[in-house]
């Protein structure tokens, strides 16, 4: 009796890269939207790293830099694999989760705290920012659950 091995794909795997004209529309507004978000998280995650004395000309000033570098280099890491997937054309269900999710936490961390007045105000405009975000995901989680 043969028993069935489970396709598992190894690094060195090429997943199946879709091309425009074989998408869906929602597959189309999903890969645009993880490259969007994707460039954003890495221009913002980025710039700490780079400059922080800009970043905090603009974001007010910051006790520990450690942390901020911490949430420039998560963020990179996401804003990268959102790319890279959104370049792929293949956002899965669980990169919209990450994706939402990221948004979700980030916009939360912005206005309780900047409400607080432990962070800038500013941070109110990058929490709109976030929640238009997690609007779009939930809008194309929304109609792929309706199809």
């Amino acid at each position: 009796m043969s028993r069935k091995v489970p396709n598992i794909m190894l690094p060195t795997d090429q997943p199946q890269v879709k091309t425009a004209g074989t998408m869906q529309p929602e597959e189309r507004s999903r890969a645009w939207l993880a490259c969007i978000q994707g460039v954003v998280y890495l221009a913002t995650g980025v710039w700490p790293l780079v400059s922080m004395r800009t970043f905090e000309r603009v974001t007010g000033p910051k006790v520990d830099w450690w942390l901020v570098k911490t949430v420039g280099v998560l963020v990179t890491v996401i804003g990268g694999v959102l790319i890279v997937s959104g370049r792929r054309r293949t956002v899965s269900d669980e990169l919209l989760l990450l994706a939402a999710g990221s948004a979700a936490g980030l916009a939360g961390i912005d206005v309780v705290y900047s409400t607080r007045g432990r962070i800038s105000k500013v941070y109110l405009l990058d929490a709109l920012g976030e929640l238009a975000l997690v609007a779009g995901w939930l809008r194309l989680r929304r109609r792929s659950a309706s199809t």
